[in-house]
């Protein structure tokens, strides 16, 4: 019979031991925001704060670190566009080993640049493939050829004891008993190691996996009692969205975690932008994972200590205007029309006097004059103030005659239009 691996507190406590000269526990500190809103004892481990801004160094660098010197003197190869490629690389650096580090051909200048910096000398950056697919099958074949290490960005056991390092440090870092732990899920390494660590030592802990709604992957591989691969994801939340979670880390994650929640990307976008406008926390999507599925536990979280794990923060500030975007779309305040104008002088005036409303703003506006038609179709985007004053839009465009067709409950025409 196979013996499933499971994280064992002593190798835990090794890894601990491991990243002793290269990662300060990251800080446990409470919002106060969040803990008014909740009426809760709310903690934030923020792990935004690590020299690479996200927790991935830490299996990284166990893992490095754990190699023999014959694999420390071939070098190691890791396949990531984002977190995981910038913890190998400040590892390869700390440790003087050499890294080759795979990332798709689409990957952002911004991330690339990261790479190279936290790598310095030490790493090669191979661009290849326009998917992380591409790009993992590429760092595989050279693991082949060359006998260098590959290091998995979660499927891995001492990847997964130094993920479970974060709740060695929180159980150290508060004497208040830990109701509920609220952890982001993407191939699962994170999760498998903080909540065996967990149900070890603190097994009155409650462990909720929180994963992205358009990658549940997790959640839809604990359900078919399997590990699945997922036909199609949303990328956005690209630190948390895989196609397939890892064989170890299903195994683990299926006895550990207490539950698991998918939230909404506009969801996730809503909390971003507000933990940066009332607290001047700067955060990934995925980073944010945690603190958004609060609202799906108001009930349960009341008067608990409730800690939330913040696990990255590297967000290129281009994506700004789309997480404003995907929030107020989610929260009801954007929307979409092709609205069909009668084309006569003055229609547009009407529409904009008679139809919007006193706080309703125009954000986007593209007209198709038509030759020999009555109408000509236009695709408008209306912010409001209010989600409520929607309705009354609605009625007044009817009310004044006003063909108008609405896209946002239509996502492949939204999407080929806006």
């Amino acid at each position: 019979m196979q013996t499933i691996y499971y994280p064992q507190l002593q190798d835990i406590t090794k890894a601990k031991i491991n990243l002793k000269e290269t990662i300060l526990p990251s800080p446990l500190q409470k919002n106060i925001n969040l803990s008014e809103k909740y009426d809760a004892n709310i903690l934030l481990k923020r792990e935004d704060l690590q020299i690479v801004r996200s927790y991935k160094l830490r299996g990284a660098y166990n893992k490095i670190i754990n190699l023999t010197k014959e694999e420390h003197a071939k070098g190691v190869v890791c396949a990531s566009a984002g977190n995981h490629a910038q913890g190998v690389a400040y590892s390869c650096l700390k440790l003087g080993i050499k890294g080759k580090i795979y990332m798709p051909a689409t990957t952002p200048k911004q991330k690339i640049k990261q790479v190279k910096m936290f790598g310095k000398g030490m790493v090669e950056v191979v661009l290849t493939g326009d998917t992380y697919d591409a790009a993992h099958t590429a760092a595989m074949e050279d693991c082949q050829k060359t006998g260098m290490a590959f290091i998995h960005p979660f499927d891995d056991p001492q990847i997964i004891e130094g993920q479970a390092t974060i709740g060695l440090e929180i159980l150290q870092e508060t004497n208040a008993p830990i109701d509920f732990i609220f952890v982001p899920v993407g191939g699962g390494g994170l999760a498998a190691g903080l909540g065996a660590y967990l149900k070890q030592i603190s097994p009155k802990t409650k462990v909720i996996g929180v994963e992205p709604l358009g990658a549940p992957s997790m959640q839809k591989s604990i359900e078919a009692g399997e590990v699945v691969k997922l036909e199609k994801i949303d990328k956005f939340v690209d630190g948390a969205a895989v196609q397939q979670v890892g064989q170890l880390t299903f195994d683990i994650c299926k006895k550990v975690v207490d539950g698991f929640i998918s939230v909404p990307e506009g969801k996730i976008c809503t909390k971003i932008l507000e933990l940066y406008n009332q607290d001047a926390i700067v955060i990934e999507p995925a980073g944010a994972l945690s603190i958004a599925a609060l609202d799906f536990y108001n009930d349960q979280i009341k008067g608990k200590n409730v800690v939330c794990i913040v696990s990255g923060s590297n967000n290129d500030i281009t994506r700004t205007e789309e997480i404003k975007e995907r929030s107020l779309l989610f929260e009801g305040l954007k929307h979409y029309f092709i609205v069909r104008f009668p084309q006569r002088a003055g229609a547009l005036r009407t529409f904009v006097d008679l139809v919007l409303g006193p706080k309703d703003d125009i954000t986007h506006f593209e007209y198709n004059k038509k030759t020999n038609r009555e109408k000509g179709p236009a695709v408008i985007g209306i912010e409001l103030q209010n989600k409520e004053d929607f309705n009354g839009l609605v009625q007044r465009m009817e009310e004044y005659g006003f063909v108008y067709e609405y896209l946002n409950e239509k996502p492949d025409l939204f999407q080929f239009l806006v």
